[in-house]
């Protein structure tokens, strides 16, 4: 079955009023294909501004985290009330820099990832390994571990994206090659099927976000199992638009 091509755009601690609006202006006047969704990921004090200037059908906004309770005294989170107050549909949980920098382990995305989803969210889930885990040779077993703690609470897998990140590969300039994504990509699909059943993997959309640019995604165009891209440094440049438009 044919998945919707999916590009989001994590602008991190990035971004002004000025450079958002010229990001989203720039897509809003691009010619993007119509078979892709393509979810902009502003810092959360941005959600509502750039929601407001969205003007594009296929163009959406996410947040970046957010919290696994409603409201209440919990100072400095995002609420997912919140989120979809200010136009936003997406969240993005489970990012390796939430794992390593702000210690949040596999039952707490689970958590944060079963709360999103109930309340009606979409989720951009990620998983990946690190360099040490890499060199260990055991990519698979780590994000087998963190698929199996969304697995144990969420069974509607509907409005779920997952975002296969090399912690490697982020911020770093190292890239897995279009070969290596897609080996990884289709064990995730199998893995999926073997715990979800094949149609949900089969619609599951898998992204590879791991330093994709504009001059490396086109190459990534003919992998089976790599439905888009979780994009971050790049998602604040012009190339955004050659990302996106990558699968023409």
């Amino acid at each position: 079955m044919a998945r919707t091509f999916f590009v989001g755009g994590n602008f991190k601690l990035n971004g002004t009023k000025q450079s958002i609006k010229e990001i989203v202006e720039r897509l809003n006047q691009a010619s993007l294909p119509k078979d892709c969704e393509v979810v902009l990921c502003p810092p959360a004090p941005y959600l509502d501004y750039a929601a407001g200037l969205v003007s594009k059908s296929q163009v959406s906004v996410g947040a970046q985290n957010a919290y696994q309770k409603a409201a209440g005294a919990f100072t400095g989170e995002n609420s997912v009330d919140q989120i979809k107050d200010c136009g936003a549909k997406w969240v993005i949980l489970g990012h390796s820099e939430r794992r390593t920098i702000f210690g949040e382990d596999d039952k707490t995305v689970a958590d944060k990832t079963k709360f999103a989803l109930d309340q009606g969210l979409g989720v951009i889930l990620c998983i990946g390994e690190t360099l040490e885990e890499k060199k260990a040779g055991v990519t698979l077993k780590v994000v087998e571990r963190q698929l199996d703690a969304v697995i144990a609470q969420v069974k509607d897998w509907t409005n779920v994206v997952v975002a296969y990140e090399p912690v490697w590969a982020i911020g770093t300039g190292l890239a897995a090659t279009p070969e290596d994504a897609q080996e990884i990509h289709a064990s995730i699909r199998e893995y999926l099927a073997k715990k979800l059943g094949s149609d949900v993997a089969e619609k599951t959309r898998i992204l590879y976000g791991g330093s994709a640019n504009g001059s490396n995604a086109s190459t990534f165009k003919d992998k089976k199992d790599v439905d888009g891209f979780l994009v971050g440094g790049a998602s604040l440049k012009p190339e955004f638009v050659d990302i996106v438009n990558s699968r023409n």
